[in-house]
């Protein structure tokens, strides 16, 4: 039972991170995002993804 809950409490953590991960870079300014940090906040989902989740 104990592995069920803490698999339960990872994942959610883990949508978490991936939540707010997306929404910061989303909220970026594009010219900072592109010219600083070579990302495009259209892709958001996807880096915040290999971020959280791996590959």
């Amino acid at each position: 039972m104990a592995s069920i809950l803490n698999t339960i409490r990872t994942a959610a953590q883990k949508r978490a991170a991936y939540n707010r991960t997306v929404a910061e870079i989303s909220a970026m300014p594009t010219e900072l995002a592109v010219e600083d940090l070579g990302i495009f906040p259209g892709d958001a989902h996807s880096i915040a993804y290999r971020q959280v989740y791996g590959s």
